[in-house]
Formats: structure tokens, C-alpha cells, sequence
């Protein structure tokens, strides 16, 4: 049987909108995998501890506040120091085409904008997780 991809999901900062987050928690949940929400107001360090506790396969960060350029580096720079380099970094929420392309750079997986429908988010995470699998 196929090991069920487990993802944390997260809300940084004083983001204070989760609705998108619950939404993506429960299509996540509904195709299969195992999903942990770490509710409102978490910081990149807590996100990164939730996520080394829960030994999670994927961290998707839900970023409508405009922090995104410190939340998403600050967070993946966190995973790095504790060896998280076989774990996706991935988001979604309000974030400027241009600075999709410099997070990504970063090492930064997908970003989904509003309007990404949660069946291609599930698929995202289908396809990584199968082609990261250590067999």
C-alpha cells in the first residue's frame, strides 16, 4: 500500500484570513493525505518545529498578507538548518508574479494564486511526492 503524503498547513505572521487554508486542509484530506493545520498566527520557527515533530512530506504555507518575501525565505532557511532538505516548501495566496519567480529560485516549490483550482494542488503534491519518494 502507498504511504499517505503527509502535509502541514500553515498561516504565518498576523495573516489573519484562513478560510483558503481550511479549504486547501480539507481537499487535501479528502483525496487522501494526511493533513495537520497549525491554525492562525504561527511563526516561521513554530511552522518549521510543527513540521520536524510531525515528520511531514510537505509544508504549504498561506500567505494573503504581503509578507511572503520574508515568510516563505525565512521558513525554508529554517528547514535547511534542520536537515529538512527531502521536505517541499510549497504556497498559495496573494503573491506578485515576480515574486513567484524569485521564490521559486529560492527552492521554493508551486504557488498558487486564487483561482488554482484544489484538484491541480492535490496533483501537485501527488507528482512530487512520487518523484521524491525514497524507495
Amino acid at each position: 500500500m502507498e504511504n499517505k503524503i503527509r502535509v502541514l498547513i500553515a498561516k504565518a505572521g498576523l495573516d489573519g484570513h484562513d478560510r483558503g487554508a481550511k479549504v486547501i486542509a480539507a481537499a487535501l484530506r479528502d483525496a487522501g493525505m494526511e493533513v495537520i493545520y497549525t491554525g492562525l498566527r504561527k511563526t516561521p520557527e513554530m511552522i518549521v518545529e510543527a513540521a520536524l515533530q510531525e515528520d511531514v512530506d510537505a509544508v504549504g504555507i498561506s500567505s494573503l498578507s504581503g509578507a511572503h518575501m520574508t515568510i516563505f525565505p525565512k521558513v525554508l532557511s529554517l528547514m535547511k538548518e534542520k536537515g529538512m532538505d527531502d521536505v517541499l516548501l510549497f504556497g498559495g495566496g496573494i503573491i506578485p508574479q515576480q515574486d513567484i519567480q524569485k521564490l521559486k529560485e529560492l527552492g521554493i516549490g508551486e504557488l498558487f494564486t486564487p483561482g488554482a483550482s484544489t484538484t491541480e494542488i492535490v496533483h501537485y503534491l501527488r507528482e512530487w511526492h512520487e518523484q521524491h519518494q525514497t524507495a
